[in-house]
């Protein structure tokens, strides 16, 4: 039987499993305003000049 997406969620929420310390720094990259892939805070230039 094969995985499911709750077996994958299962071991990124278990701080004892590699997978825990993947997601989390997935997730630090994600919101790191340095990293050059960050896209949190556009603002949609229409919207800026008004």
């Amino acid at each position: 039987m094969g995985r499911t997406p709750n077996d994958d969620r299962s071991d990124s929420m278990n701080p004892n499993n590699d997978a825990y310390d993947d997601a989390n720094d997935n997730r630090s990259n994600q919101l790191n305003p340095n990293n050059e892939r960050y896209q949190g805070d556009q603002v949609d230039q229409a919207e800026a000049k008004d």
